[in-house]
């Protein structure tokens, strides 16, 4: 553990300790020691849970490469195989761009027919009327 961590650690620890020390070994009349006590005990609850934390951040192994190729099932990517990952999605990226800014058009395929410019004229009869439906079931219903 480093020294900052390690310092802010035992610093939180002894605050506490001398914190509720003083609260519980002053005189009763005095309501002056148990606050300071208190006070005491607060500020080494915050030290002891930021050195925590400190220490918790930096445990996590500092790997090359983007944090969104790095799967969440515990199995972690090499750095190696992370770099090789980064450099192809970075390569794949710069031919798409490459191809949407200069390149010519790709050939259309061979295989899927082309379609007509215009649509086929419509040779089905038009639906009926929002009217005609209505009376058509009015009348269905009184039968």
């Amino acid at each position: 553990m480093p020294l900052p961590q390690g310092a802010l650690l035992l610093l939180g620890v002894l605050l506490m300790v001398a914190g509720g020390l003083v609260a519980l070994c002053a005189p009763l009349p005095s309501i002056a020691a148990p606050v300071l006590g208190f006070f005491l005990g607060i500020g080494g609850v915050g030290l002891l849970v930021s050195g925590l934390c400190m220490a918790m951040k930096n445990l996590q192994a500092a790997v090359p490469g983007h944090f969104l190729l790095h799967p969440r099932t515990g199995t972690r990517f090499s750095p190696q195989q992370s770099l090789a990952i980064q450099r192809r999605l970075d390569r794949i990226r710069r031919e798409m761009s490459t191809d949407s800014v200069g390149g010519a058009p790709d050939p259309e395929p061979a295989l899927e027919p082309v379609l007509p410019s215009t649509p086929p004229p419509w040779t089905m009869e038009p639906p009926p009327s929002y009217d005609t439906v209505m009376k058509i079931q009015e009348h269905g219903e009184q039968h």
